[in-house]
């Protein structure tokens, strides 16, 4: 929190300071594969760059931090085992238990369309400015998570896209200290460029043991 609150005076956005915060782990990890630590750290920053929308989409938020609790712990038990998210898979494929509704991998699963959920809204602010923040969230929620959600999943975000802020007041919570909304945009760029590096990796993963059509309710 400190070292945040240092970068946001220096006239760091929030969005670089994230980006800085991820090729920190990203670069001190094993790059074979998928990094356990890197996804956690993105879905940390994500966590974070969410709660900028105050109450809206509780619903997301919670499920995010569960599903970043839940990798932590296993993770924890056993850091030299479980450095990176093939590991977690194989565990569970060998006990039969990566459907289940506490697993690890559906965990994993979660976080992974959270994450693509927050690049399209990112993506789509940047390349859609005529969009209020409302169209903006619903567009990349339709493109992201819908097609996983079942009717309850589906009610909540429909309540929670009545919650969401104005979108002048969003971008300014983003913006660096005395930054252009186009100096946001090229953060925006960076953070997505190395964000999608993860986002293919962990779909290539998910897809070669067939998780990536998994539901909820």
């Amino acid at each position: 929190m400190k070292r945040r609150r240092e970068a946001m005076e220096k006239g760091e956005s929030e969005i670089r300071l994230a980006t800085e915060e991820i090729l920190l782990v990203f670069n001190n990890e094993e790059k074979e594969n998928i990094s356990t630590s890197v996804l956690l750290c993105v879905s940390k920053q994500i966590l974070h760059f969410l709660d900028k929308m105050g109450p809206t989409l509780f619903v997301l938020r919670q499920d995010i931090h569960q599903n970043i609790e839940r990798i932590e712990k296993l993770h924890e038990k056993d850091m030299s085992r479980f450095t990176n998210l093939v590991e977690i898979i194989k565990k569970e494929s060998d006990e039969g238990t990566t459907r289940k509704s506490n697993s690890c991998t559906r965990a994993l699963i979660w976080l992974t369309r959270s994450i693509s959920f927050t690049v399209a809204l990112l993506e789509t602010l940047t390349k859609c400015p005529q969009l209020t923040l409302e169209e903006t969230v619903e567009e990349a929620y339709k493109n992201t998570l819908k097609p996983w959600h079942g009717w309850i999943s589906s009610a909540a975000y429909k309540v929670a896209l009545k919650l969401i802020p104005e979108k002048e007041s969003f971008i300014s919570l983003l913006l660096g200290k005395c930054q252009e909304f186009e100096d946001l945009k090229g953060d925006i760029q960076n953070l997505v460029s190395i964000i999608q590096t993860l986002l293919d990796e962990t779909n290539s993963l998910l897809v070669k043991h067939r998780l990536e059509n998994l539901k909820s309710t």
